[in-house]
């Protein structure tokens, strides 16, 4: 009697265990792992479900070929493999509203960046921005242009790269989710902060003010997204 064996399940276990073989042996960027031969025996299975493994490793970007050193550990990019499968027209609704919703919770969370590091060409960028937009836009709806040029300004001004690029990834997911009727449609209230008062608590270099004026100014899109919660 012969038995089918479940080769997918199997790198997914050899997977984990390659995972948990890095933090063992507390290996570091640019240390190599050991020779597939060395693997099969250490885990008990077949070359091929070890190359399957490790290419499974290389595609996530943890791992990368080298001439004579084999699999070394490189530093990996966390940005893009999500960045693949964040497509909203693929994603349930409920997912794309807790990704529009995780983009409020950092933005309240970049003023102590903001305020370190903003810089007088930054504040001039600013600016310019707002120029652009209507004098009285706690009477409308925001216009999803201006939003990202502003928003996209003040990500830009934490020269946190890992953040930025995060933001950018996120774009598409929130003109989709704007624009759909996944999350209602609200008018700003009493006290909202539009960017140009935004800019005048920035340019006072004041994190705490800062975050309770994002706090404000998004509050609109908070409304939006817990509204039917």
């Amino acid at each position: 009697m012969s038995y089918n064996i479940d080769t997918t399940s199997l790198v997914d276990k050899v997977e984990e265990k390659l995972i948990e073989l890095i933090n063992n042996k507390n290996l570091s960027v640019g240390d190599s792992l050991p020779k597939e031969l060395e693997l099969t025996e250490l885990f008990g299975v077949s070359r091929t479900v070890i190359r399957e493994a490790l290419l499974r490793l290389r595609t996530i970007g943890l791992i990368e070929s080298k001439k004579h050193k084999g699999a070394v550990l490189v530093n990996p990019d966390v940005i893009n493999p999500i960045k693949r499968i964040l497509n909203p027209n693929i994603l349930l609704p409920q997912t794309l509203k807790e990704i529009f919703e995780l983009r409020l919770i950092i933005e309240v969370g970049l003023a102590d960046s903001i305020i370190a590091r903003i810089t007088d060409d930054d504040i001039q960028d600013l600016e310019a921005i707002i120029q652009n937009e209507p004098d009285n836009p706690d009477q409308t709806l925001f216009e999803i242009g201006h939003e990202i040029d502003f928003h996209g300004k003040l990500y830009e001004i934490t020269k946190n790269q890992t953040v930025i690029d995060f933001q950018k990834m996120l774009i598409p997911i929130f003109e989709y989710v704007h624009k759909s009727n996944i999350v209602v449609s609200v008018t700003p209230e009493d006290g909202f902060i539009s960017h140009r008062e935004l800019l005048e608590i920035i340019k006072k270099r004041d994190a705490h003010a800062l975050r309770e004026a994002m706090r404000n100014h998004l509050s609109i899109h908070f409304k939006r997204i817990l509204t039917d919660l």
